[in-house]
């Protein structure tokens, strides 16, 4: 039986700490299903489909990677996808206490259901969407944050001020 676990977030940019989170799944599951989160209470940059887009360009179509989305609650996401797992990455000890408070909720109301943590890489520690965004919104150069093929869809979306 393949080992599966689900890789939910906005990832409103991509960032190269969510390709490297991606990458450490890899190395623990045999299939990831990365799910990009259709969040109402956030205002997107991106709409779902160019992060989907965004996600499977940067693995490189990789046959162990399903890109997904999903509404609602992940964990009634990952019931109707028969897995029970999730990946999640930590960058800092502020990190810390909110997955863990997730973690606890989701195993309230799906008990069967296991959060793991991986840290991020060094390199990448210090690197959000939040402040991906921000900074590439005043023009600042975000490269070697994200991928590539993300950093030309923010210079096309926020063009230099």
């Amino acid at each position: 039986m393949a080992r599966r676990a689900i890789y939910p977030g906005s990832f409103d940019p991509l960032t190269n700490g969510h390709v490297a989170i991606i990458q450490r799944g890899l190395n623990l599951f045999d299939r990831l299903v990365v799910a990009v989160a259709n969040n109402p209470q956030k205002a997107p940059l991106f709409t779902v489909d160019e992060r989907r887009a965004f996600i499977l360009e940067a693995v490189g179509n990789d046959p162990r990677v399903e890109v997904d989305s999903f509404d609602g609650l992940m964990v009634h996401y990952a019931r109707s996808r028969g897995v029970h797992t999730v990946l999640r990455g930590l960058r800092a000890v502020s990190d810390f206490e909110y997955e863990f408070q997730l973690a606890n909720m989701n195993r309230k109301l799906m008990p069967e259901f296991e959060s793991v943590f991986v840290m991020t890489g060094e390199d990448y520690f210090y690197v959000s969407s939040r402040l991906v965004r921000e900074v590439a919104t005043f023009g600042g150069d975000v490269t070697g944050m994200v991928p590539a093929n993300v950093a030309a869809a923010l210079r096309k979306k926020l063009p230099p001020r």
